[in-house]
């Protein structure tokens, strides 16, 4: 790239930013131009959550760096030698003389930018659903650091308000928290069964359900939002639902993102099957003078190769990079994500990649599954917390398909493994093998995703045969004739127990002896806490004979229906 070269970035929060510092540091001759439409710049939009809870006290913070100095206009400038033009729309674009109009919002004074190379990096957009009642005062949506400030400071003391959260997607499930944080009545509706519906299988996402009821948020789920209600003064002061009215004073609408291809239309850009902008694997568009990245573009899929829209702030600087990089002459191509993401509620900790089970199942492939809910490290610690693990394997190649990991205890590490076996396309039984970081403090001697791995292999070769909750639950809601058979203490049995005529308790210890109460004609689903020893059970069973034997996966810990727990 010539010294000189002229390159303009649309977009200044995430992917813009790093485009424009990384070429710099390339090339420090090139001349770059950041056009912005708001204020501020290169700001954590992760982050707005906590911005709206309190846990961070002034918005600047999520500008910093990690020295404390603030990513606005100057630091731009002095530090990093780019310009940037913030209130500025970029209006519109020609291809053809590679010229920009960029019209200041406050003034309307249009500004000519001619460029070598043109950055998309104009993100998304917040879908608004068609429900009457979106324009109210108090009714708002989560994008920017200004949506934040006009919850968090123009709203006023939040205490004891009522806040309605539409939609129980990322977004959604961090502000509740961020609602309770500060002392709200928080109210969260879903139009589908679960929460995070795209994300978690139901089993799964059953956790979370507990979670948010554990901490005083009324959840609906199957409700759907007719119209949102105000005051004569055009106040918000309800939510009208297919089951009711409920009281608010603050209503979030967190209902999903669409890419912002505007431009990309008006310029005659290919758009994908998303229907966000299609790049290539240095993430040029249709155009070779235009490249795009972030919140706008779709990626492929490692998991398939199918095309994605995963939007998510570390894939969008991550695209940032590869965009510079081949800009200055760099070829470093972007593989594709397999849509990972990570999120916090309350006490519970919930991540997930690749296909859930569903997804997996409607895309055609034959799977088993795996539920391994152990601590995340050794179990004689007091800070040991439960985590549970959600393999989806294809049959035919081991590959692991999707994870999914919820819990209060550490779930990010075991994602990050698999994210990363994923990505090489290795089989699931490769990560049995990792030489793995291990002390007691940090993981148990077989570390849970270790543990998952080996379950995985031995359904694979056929040594351990399971259902899964939902499977179990499918059978007696069908009235199947089967043994439940509890090989937990009657201790055990009397604190958590699930009730129905087909529980047999036999604790595992007395298994051998017992088994002429059990009969060999007839289905036998051992199971107990997390069914380690449900697992034991059926491999005794098999041992003497028993042909009809399957373990419930998970135990009692994964299964997301009514059961008795006694204190």
């Amino acid at each position: 790239m010539g010294k000189n070269k002229k390159i303009v970035v649309i977009g200044g929060v995430a992917c813009g930013p790093k485009v424009a510092a990384r070429i710099k540091r390339l090339n420090p001759k090139a001349e770059v131009t950041i056009v912005e439409k708001g204020e501020l710049l290169s700001y954590a939009g992760c982050g707005l959550p906590f911005y709206i809870s309190g846990e961070v006290h002034d918005h600047n913070e999520l500008m910093a760096t990690p020295t404390g100095v603030v990513r606005d206009t100057l630091f731009f400038n002095m530090v990093k030698d780019i310009h940037v033009m913030n209130h500025t729309l970029a209006k519109s674009v020609d291809p053809k003389r590679k010229i920009v109009c960029a019209v200041r919002i406050d003034t309307g004074e249009c500004t000519e930018l001619d460029y070598d190379a043109l950055v998309l990096a104009v993100g998304s957009k917040n879908f608004k659903p068609p429900v009457p009642g979106l324009d109210l005062k108090g009714v708002h949506f989560l994008q920017t650091v200004e949506d934040a400030q006009k919850i968090r400071n123009k709203s006023g003391d939040l205490k004891g308000k009522h806040g309605v959260i539409i939609g129980a997607g990322l977004i959604g499930i961090e502000v509740t928290e961020a609602f309770k944080k500060q002392g709200m009545d928080v109210t969260m509706i879903e139009r589908a069964e679960t929460v995070l519906p795209d994300l978690l299988d139901p089993e799964m996402a059953f956790h979370i359900h507990q979670e948010l009821k554990a901490n005083g948020i009324t959840l609906k789920l199957n409700e759907t939002v007719l119209e949102i209600l105000g005051d004569d003064q055009g106040n918000v002061i309800s939510v009208k639902t297919s089951s009711g009215k409920i009281k608010a004073d603050i209503v979030l609408v967190a209902v999903g993102v669409r890419p912002n291809v505007r431009l990309a239309k008006e310029m005659g850009l290919e758009l994908g099957e998303t229907g966000a902008i299609k790049v290539d694997q240095f993430l040029r568009t249709s155009d070779p003078s235009i490249y795009a990245g972030g919140d706008c573009v779709e990626n492929a899929n490692l998991v398939n190769g199918k095309a994605i829209y995963a939007p998510m702030g570390s894939t969008a600087n991550k695209h940032g990079r590869v965009i510079a990089d081949h800009i200055c002459g760099v070829e470093t191509p972007f593989r594709g994500v397999s849509g990972t993401a990570i999120c916090k509620l309350f006490n519970l900790n919930i991540s997930r990649t690749g296909l859930t089970e569903k997804q997996a199942m409607a895309q055609g492939y034959d799977v088993i599954t795996v539920l391994n809910p152990s601590p995340d490290k050794a179990h004689f610690l007091k800070d040991a917390r439960m985590i549970i693990i959600k393999f989806v394997v294809e049959k035919l190649s081991a590959k692991v398909l999707g994870a999914q990991i919820v819990g209060p205890g550490d779930v990010a590490k075991r994602m990050d493994v698999t994210v990363a076996t994923i990505a090489a396309g290795r089989p699931v039984t490769d990560i049995a093998h990792l030489d793995l970081a291990y002390a007691p403090p940090f993981s148990p001697a077989m570390d849970n995703i270790i543990t998952a791995a080996n379950m995985a292999e031995n359904k694979l070769k056929g040594i351990g045969l399971s259902y899964s909750p939902l499977e179990v639950k499918a059978k007696m809601d069908k009235g199947e004739a089967f043994i439940f058979l509890d090989v937990r203490s009657p201790l055990e049995c009397e604190v958590m127990r699930i009730d129905d005529p087909r529980i047999v308790n036999i604790p595992l210890g007395k298994l051998r002896s017992s088994l002429a109460l059990l009969p060999k004609d007839k289905e036998i689903i051992p199971f107990c806490k997390i069914s380690l020893r449900g697992y034991e059970a059926q491999r005794v069973l098999v041992g003497e004979g028993y042909t009809q034997v399957k373990y419930m996966d998970g135990g009692l810990v994964c299964w997301p229906y009514e059961k008795t727990v006694n204190s």
